[in-house]
């Protein structure tokens, strides 16, 4: 087997060591430009000199559960590509969005101010019925927030491309769903791959659709929102707070105005990272899998796009 690596913003000088020792029949190289063809390839976020060398791919390994930095005419036809089922991600997404989640319902953010002003300040409890939370997208990941999100009590409910049936979950399903699950939501999850059919889902008019005084909890992707639309939204009461984890452009800039507003919480594109040992044993079990002409999970269909 030979195995390129071309991964950016990614230790090689870990991750290699790791996959030859778990992999110690493949020649595995770092990718350079005008390297030779390769028959496999692990990656995240490749240049397109790279998809302009290796022509002959049978199959790419995404670090990661999202691919939309792989699509496109670029792409060979003829390549599979793999993203991670899980790799110990679905478990932070979790503890992520309930951390957000609770911080919000329990009021923590006002307890911080009293703090910093030195007030002894009780607050009444608030009725969990009264917080319905929307998990979008109920894949892997989303059905593990789901599930995590009902432990504590709240209303779950969940929208999908294709209808999902979730004990505990009030399930919703394609255009028809939509509606319906926005306007009996007052905390929103977003968990969607970025397809061209969910660039810019989180808008002025979805997010209209939702109870007032609404909380958006973005972990996908930048792309999915409108982020001119936020602030508006926020102002005018419709939104309560946005706990935003993934941007349009990251690094966030220094001087975007999401950084001086008290209402938005910033985190570094952190709610989910891969994990090492996860990792290479998934990717080193696929890749003998495909050698031994078997079915692998987490083949992506290109047509829709995850």
């Amino acid at each position: 087997m030979d195995i390129t690596f071309c991964c950016a913003d990614t230790n090689a000088d870990e991750w290699l060591p790791g996959l030859r020792a778990a992999l110690p029949e493949a020649t595995i190289t770092l990718w350079q430009a005008g390297a030779p063809p390769a028959r496999y390839a692990i990656v995240w976020q490749p240049p397109r000199q790279f998809f302009a060398e290796q022509l002959q791919l049978r199959a790419l390994f995404n670090m990661g559960a999202g691919v939309d930095a792989l699509m496109g005419p670029h792409l060979s036809p003829n390549t599979l590509v793999v993203r991670l089922n899980d790799a110990g991600m679905a478990d932070q997404m979790a503890e992520y969005v309930c951390h957000a989640l609770i911080r919000h319902f329990r009021e923590f953010a006002a307890y911080d101010q009293d703090m910093a002003q030195r007030q002894w300040t009780y607050r009444e409890p608030l009725p969990r019925e009264q917080f319905p939370v929307g998990v979008m997208g109920l894949g892997a990941l989303g059905e593990r927030v789901a599930r995590a999100v009902g432990v504590f009590g709240f209303p779950v409910r969940g929208w999908s491309r294709s209808a999902k049936q979730i004990t505990g979950v009030e399930c919703f399903s394609a255009s028809e769903g939509f509606a319906p699950f926005l306007r009996g939501t007052r905390v929103l999850v977003n968990m969607l791959p970025l397809t061209a059919e969910t660039e810019s889902i989180l808008n002025r008019s979805t997010l209209s659709q939702l109870q007032r005084g609404a909380v958006l909890i973005n972990v996908a992707r930048g792309r999915h929102l409108v982020e001119e639309d936020l602030q508006p939204l926020l102002d005018g009461g419709q939104l309560a707070a946005a706990v935003l984890d993934v941007f349009r452009q990251e690094p966030l800039p220094a001087d975007h105005p999401f950084w001086s507003d008290s209402r938005i919480t910033i985190t570094p594109h952190t709610a989910a990272r891969t994990l090492f040992q996860e990792t290479v044993a998934q990717i080193s079990g696929k890749l003998r899998a495909l050698e031994r002409g078997e079915a692998i999970a987490g083949v992506v269909d290109m047509q829709r796009g995850y």
